[in-house]
């Protein structure tokens, strides 16, 4: 796990963050514990892609596998009605 303590940060700024990011996401650590994690942009919008990817192959199985039901806000509405009772 790449880390660096909190306070190396507020001794040195984001210039200690900076030396640490080129080997992968930084877990910062305040009081023994990680409580942050600081990624680059770039794989800040990777994770975004392979989340939003993710999402629509879930989408797409759940297409496939007939869990997805057509219709308009409406009947969902009135779906929703019958089962709120």
């Amino acid at each position: 796990m790449n880390t660096i303590p909190s306070p190396e940060i507020k001794r040195r700024g984001i210039g200690a963050v900076d030396a640490h990011l080129r080997a992968g996401p930084v877990h910062v650590i305040r009081n023994n514990e990680p409580c942050y994690v600081v990624l680059s942009e770039g794989d800040y919008q990777e994770m975004l892609r392979d989340l939003a990817s993710a999402r629509l192959a879930a989408s797409m199985a759940d297409l496939r596998a007939g869990r997805v039901q057509r219709g308009t806000a409406r009947d969902l509405m009135k779906t929703l009605g019958q089962h709120a009772g």
